[in-house]
Parts: structure tokens; C-alpha cells; sequence
């Protein structure tokens, strides 16, 4: 379902750039009313142009926008992912930001490290204008951990290996309650039956590089996706660091600790569901879901105080997140490409930024709206969200794994890592897997 709304009065027939009309797309609801305020912003300063925002959500958003690309349909703007953006290059449909002359002087260190770059093709034109980051914590139930016996505080030092899992499993065993009322690491307790879970679940991870599943773990290792990010030429899925990691993590569905592939494995039953629900007591989410577990209640309407902790240290002697970064671009579509260079330009700039910072929904690309979004959540919300900027601050990231062919991808990994998950297949196959994976790269090169 669509959501749209217009910076100022304008006819819905005129998208793509048509008599002062920028057509805008975006698939995160929660940021919409933001950005409405930004294309309000930007409609003051430049009168003769009206930006029409629409919204999908994120399972129609790329069916919709390919479809568009196809009939002639797609917007002048929209938002982008680093993991799609390559694919749209070797189409076509994406116009160089450096070619336009209100983006072509966006400048790489007036964002947070490496986001900008991240949107530089192989060909050196840069075809996304920074838009936000993200990284990986862990939200926690805090009665929970209080029924537990837990110090919150014990979360900011766990340790995580995939030997025994570290203090991190033990916590998550913990946690763990099963009808009877045994814990996880109770005599009894029976794996089956399980009331509550220590570990949400997000599914197997084969669609999003485990980003929000198991890539904290992967990363804590030292381990890449490929040889080198961007634009590699060989991935590792192969290595022994991965797959111990793969197997240790899945693992803990095997034990009862974490659910299963049957209860959560459509993705309708997402994380913060199974917190809210009490189903789960703690569980690894991205920060553009601050606001939800913010607003979570529970059954009296009161709020649960979801609190937010750090991913475990791991073998590397480090705790470790993807870091992703999304970017507006421009498609080749738009008849007004200039002017829709303006918008992307007012998108990526200090005031747009601010306001999305002052909106606390993301942490915005350049550091001061970044800093804004931090004060918010301390101030409005009383949410320490540290966890997730600290990654940044200590240099514990490692880049969504940029490649080509992510649809030709996707197809492959999300079978696979559902069959791990389920348990019809070892970790093993992975080889295989990883073998028809960097075939991709030799049909790329082609």
C-alpha cells in the first residue's frame, strides 16, 4: 500500500519532473513524515518546485521500482540500497551524480567515514548522494533480565566464540524459559516446548548478508564476504571462520534457545514482535527500529523500557557491525534531471539532515545530524543508543558487502541459508554455494 503526500499543491498526474513536479519514493514509513518536512523546506526555497513523496513498503518497493523502470513509471528520485544500486548501474537507469550540476561537487568527507564512497561504481562516477547509516545492537526486554537475576550491566562485556558461545550463549541460555518454568541452563528444561526464547530471531539471513541475524557474529571473527568490499571477485563463504560461525549460531535453535526456522522463518513474525509479544527476551535489530521498540507496551499500555546493549566481543577482540548506508539517486527516466539534482542536493545537505536528526527515526549521514539524533533518543526517548553509534566511534564496522548481480544473489543464498536454518542441510554446503556464487563474477565480467 502506497502512502503520498505533496510539499505543496500539485497534480498526482505530474511525476517525473513535469511542470515543476519531482516525484520522490522512499519505503520507510516512519521516515516519511521527516522528509515531508524537508520537501516543505525544500518547496520555500525553490517556489517553482513541488516534490510528491511516495512510500511502499519494503516488500513492494523494489517490484514496483523495477517494474517502473520498465514501463517508463519510475520516479525522478528514490531512495537506494548499496546492495541494489550496482545491479541499476549495469542497467542503465541510474543517472552519475557528477554529471549534474547541483551534485556534482558532494564531497566524501562531509559524511560519516566511508558512506560515501560506498556509492562510487566501478566505472568512478557516483551514482547515490548519502542519505543515513545504520549499524546492529541488541534490544532487550529489561524485566526480563530482572526475572532472570541479570545485571543489565553484564551485557556490555559479553564475549562471544563458536566453540561454546562464550558468556553471550550462557546469557542466552538463560533467558530461555520453557513451559515448566526451567531455564535454559536448568536441569529439565525442555527444548521443545519453549515459553520464552533468550534470542529473537530474524530468519536465516540469506537475503541481507545476515545483517540484522548473524553478521555480528561473522564479523567479530574478522570475516569478510569477499576478498575485498567493494567490488570483489571472490567470495568466503567457504572459510572455516564462517562456517563454525554458522553452525554455532544455528545451533542455538537446536538447543531451544533461539526459534525455529517454521516459527519465524517467513520473516511475518520479525524481532521486534517477538519482544513485544514476551516471546523473546532479547534479540539483534538494527538502529532504524529505535523508535519501535521505543513505543513498545505491553498488554496494560504501559511501556516495557526496551533498552538497547552492544553486540558480544569475539574472537577478534572486538565487537563488530555491518555498516550500511543508503543514498538517494536519480533515475534516467526523470525528464528534469537537473532539477531533480536539486532535491537530492537538498536531501544530502546540513539542513535536510538536521531535520531528519531532529526526528530521531535515523542517524543521518553527516555528523551533525547524526549528533542531533543522538540527543534526541537521550532526551526525549531517555535511550542510551551508544550501543549502535559506538561502532562508528571505535571503528568496529565492516561495509555491506558491495557486488554486482545482488538479485542473482539473493536467489542463491536464501535457499541455502533457509535449508541450514531448517536443518536439512549442513554447514558444509556452503562450499558449494560459495563455488556458484563466484560464477556470478565471471558472468559480470563477461
Amino acid at each position: 500500500m502506497a502512502a503520498t503526500g505533496l510539499a505543496a499543491c500539485g497534480s498526482s498526474d505530474d511525476a517525473g519532473g513535469g511542470n515543476g513536479v519531482i516525484s520522490y519514493w522512499l519505503w520507510d514509513a516512519s521516515q516519511q513524515p521527516g522528509y515531508q518536512k524537508c520537501a516543505d523546506a525544500f518547496h520555500q526555497q525553490n517556489p517553482k518546485l513541488t516534490v510528491k513523496i511516495t512510500q511502499y513498503g519494503w516488500g513492494d518497493y523494489w517490484s514496483k521500482l523495477t517494474s517502473g523502470f520498465i514501463a517508463g513509471t519510475a520516479p525522478d528520485v528514490f531512495t537506494d540500497h548499496v546492495s541494489k544500486y550496482a545491479q541499476f548501474v549495469d542497467l542503465k537507469v541510474l543517472r552519475p551524480l557528477d554529471e549534474l550540476g547541483p551534485t556534482k561537487d558532494i564531497r566524501n568527507e562531509d559524511y560519516q567515514p566511508g558512506l560515501a564512497q560506498l556509492w562510487i561504481g566501478q566505472d568512478g562516477h557516483r551514482y547515490g548522494a548519502p542519505k543515513d547509516w545504520d549499524t546492529v545492537a541488541i534490544f532487550y526486554n529489561p524485566a526480563m533480565l530482572k526475572d532472570a537475576g541479570v545485571d543489565p550491566k553484564t551485557l556490555d562485556t559479553l564475549t562471544w566464540n563458536p566453540t561454546d558461545g562464550g558468556t553471550f550463549e550462557k546469557l542466552v541460555a538463560h533467558l530461555t524459559v520453557d513451559d515448566k518454568g526451567r531455564r535454559g541452563d536448568q536441569p529439565g528444561f525442555d527444548k521443545n516446548h519453549v515459553k520464552t526464547y533468550g534470542l529473537a530471531s530474524d530468519g536465516s539471513g540469506g537475503g541481507g548478508w545476515g545483517q540484522t541475524q548473524w553478521s555480528a557474529f561473522t564479523g567479530s571473527t574478522g570475516w569478510q564476504a569477499t576478498n575485498k568490499n567493494p567490488w570483489g571477485d571472490r567470495f568466503n563463504l567457504d572459510q572455516k571462520s564462517f562456517q563454525d560461525t554458522i553452525a554455532w549460531y544455528f545451533g542455538l535453535v537446536r538447543k531451544g534457545y533461539m526459534p525455529t526456522y517454521a516459527a519465524t522463518g517467513s520473516g511475518a513474525n520479525g524481532v521486534d514482535k517477538q519482544i513485544g509479544s514476551g516471546t523473546a527476551a532479547m534479540g539483534i535489530a538494527g538502529d532504524w527500529m529505535i523508535s519501535t521498540y521505543a513505543a513498545m507496551t505491553d498488554a496494560k499500555g504501559k511501556s516495557m523500557g526496551i533498552q538497547i546493549a552492544p553486540t558480544p566481543i569475539g574472537p577478534s577482540g572486538k565487537r563488530a557491525s555491518m555498516f550500511n548506508g543508503l543514498a538517494d539517486s536519480i533515475t534516467t527516466l526523470s525528464k528534469h534531471p537537473e532539477q531533480a539534482a536539486q532535491w537530492v542536493a537538498f536531501l544530502a545537505g546540513s539542513e535536510c539532515q538536521k531535520i531528519i536528526g531532529q526526528s530521531g527515526v535515523v542517524f543521518p549521514a553527516r555528523p551533525e545530524g547524526t549528533a542531533l539524533a543522538i540527543a534526541y533518543n537521550e532526551n526525549k526517548r531517555h535511550l542510551d543508543v551508544s550501543p549502535f553509534t559506538d561502532h562508528v566511534k571505535n571503528h568496529t564496522t565492516f561495509l555491506f558487502p558491495v557486488t554486482s548481480n545482488a538479485a542473482d544473489i539473493t536467489a542463491l543464498m536464501q535457499p541455502a541459508m533457509d535449508a541450514i536454518y531448517i536443518g536439512s542441510q549442513p554447514v558444509s554446503s556452503l562450499t558449494t554455494l560459495n563455488t556458484q556464487l563466484d560464477q556470478l563474477f565471471s558472468i559480470v565480467q563477461r
